[in-house]
């Protein structure tokens, strides 16, 4: 590796990809951007089932693709590679194409990733920053990163403090930045189920009860500030599989992973580990903000912190 990477080669090695690219066959090709997806990783990171989440996201969400791996201490240095991701939807002759940049670096070389990807990324399309690496979200440097983007990824069940971790998030929520945890995503058919059993009833909920194993503190903390904004009660934690209860008179309602429970009817949840692709799929098409994740963040630290 060596200690720089030039934006404007990696440019003009785009470029000759595009030319190369509509040189072969009669049929074409269409080049699709809709913004700049930067994926920031370990070098530890399955290199092959990344690229295969990259990849499926493409179709629907069109990027030039940035992968940053970092290969942990060591001098600076920066090494580089440019190719294309291309696919045919069905039916059709002509070949879509996105452009993908691959950057690894030191843990030395981080400030210099802002210089580095400022010209890199697509003009006028938004910026999506996804932080698969907890050690460089705790990184100084990372903040000047995060300045660039137009929303931030986590995962905060990934990093190893979790009440740090959504304290962060609700930092950066205060401080202006668009923010993301897929550990809030992974409950969206939590959310719809609990919405279609609740949307024609009018129960009066008197207590909400989450119990939650080691690791899954967020999703805990999460339904239980959603929960409780929705219903203005305070919710109790307990140990336990992840769980949530609601309980009025003549009502309980219990909902895991695995199933349903309405008083003594049980159904089938089959609510199965949402995988990467499909967790970034949903959080891709929110480039706005959203007030019911912003005002579960806020809730869900306190719970944290009032924990600690």
């Amino acid at each position: 590796m060596s200690a720089t990477v030039a934006p404007d080669k990696l440019l003009r090695q785009l470029a000759e990809l595009w030319t190369a690219e509509g040189k072969q066959g009669d049929s074409g090709i269409l080049r699709a951007c809709s913004m700049t997806l930067c994926v920031l990783a370990e070098s530890s990171d399955d290199t092959a089932a990344l690229g295969e989440t990259i990849a499926a996201l493409m179709p629907e969400h069109p990027a030039r693709s940035i992968l940053i791996r970092l290969s942990g201490p060591g001098e600076r240095a920066l090494a580089d590679r440019v190719y294309q991701q291309c696919w045919k939807p069905f039916g059709q002759r002509r070949q879509i194409c996105c452009e993908q940049i691959e950057i690894t670096a030191s843990d030395a070389a981080l400030a210099d990733l802002p210089s580095l990807l400022l010209p890199l990324a697509v003009p006028d399309l938004p910026v999506v920053l996804w932080c698969r690496s907890p050690r460089a979200a705790a990184m100084p440097e990372f903040r000047d990163i995060a300045r660039m983007a137009t929303k931030i990824i986590f995962d905060t069940a990934a990093f190893p403090t979790p009440a740090d971790a959504i304290g962060q998030l609700a930092d950066s929520q205060r401080r202006g930045l668009l923010v993301a945890d897929l550990a809030w995503t992974r409950l969206t058919r939590w959310r719809e189920c609990l919405a279609r059993l609740f949307e024609s009833r009018n129960d009066q909920i008197q207590s909400i009860r989450v119990t939650f194993p080691s690791g899954a503190e967020t999703a805990a903390w999460y339904l239980g500030g959603w929960t409780s904004n929705a219903l203005h009660l305070a919710p109790t934690f307990a140990s336990g599989p992840l769980s949530l209860e609601l309980t009025a008179p003549n009502l309980h309602v219990s909902v895991t992973n695995e199933a349903i429970k309405v008083n003594a009817q049980s159904t089938c949840a089959n609510f199965p580990p949402a995988s990467d692709y499909a967790q970034m799929r949903e959080e891709l098409a929110i480039m706005g903000h959203d007030p019911v994740f912003e005002q579960t963040l806020t809730i869900a630290c306190s719970y944290a912190h009032t924990r600690d």
